[in-house]
């Protein structure tokens, strides 16, 4: 494990550290994408795993590509939509709910995935698996007060 990946898993850090820095962490974000094409980003270097999704966005039809943690599952790849603990919904997850299908860039290979939000007790299962792969996103739904985080299943297709 990495010194930043501590750092990140550590929910005081996480709390004071990530939560309280989140300007300086998406500015560097973009910096480190538009500077590595692509290839590398925050969270590659705390040794996260991440995806890029890109989808239509909802209002303007324009592709719109953002950066997320994941959670691997049996079946796909589960994306929560904490926001940084904030009380509004991330705009990518907007998007995602609009959408059927998104472009999943992972480790350089792009792959179609189908979108599904997760509801009832299927959410609330996804959300077991990924409190246990990343606690901190309890830290985060604390955070957002009564906001309940969306989930979705990204599900690769043939």
């Amino acid at each position: 494990m990495n010194p930043l990946q501590r750092v990140a898993r550590n929910p005081a850090a996480y709390r004071r550290l990530v939560l309280n820095g989140r300007p300086v962490a998406e500015g560097l974000e973009a910096l480190l994408r538009f500077a590595t094409n692509g290839r590398l980003g925050v969270l590659d270097l705390a040794g996260l795993p991440n995806v890029q999704v890109t989808t239509s966005g909802r209002k303007t039809g324009l592709a719109r590509t953002a950066t997320v943690q994941y959670v691997p599952v049996e079946n796909g790849l589960l994306l929560v939509g904490s926001n940084w603990g904030r009380d509004r919904h991330p705009s990518w997850s907007a998007n995602l709910k609009a959408t059927q299908r998104v472009t999943v860039r992972r480790r350089g290979q792009r792959f179609v995935a189908t979108v599904r939000l997760l509801t009832g007790a299927e959410r609330e299962q996804a959300w077991s698996t990924a409190l246990a792969h990343w606690p901190n996103y309890r830290v985060a739904q604390d955070r957002a007060g009564g906001r309940q985080f969306r989930l979705f299943l990204l599900t690769p297709t043939a």
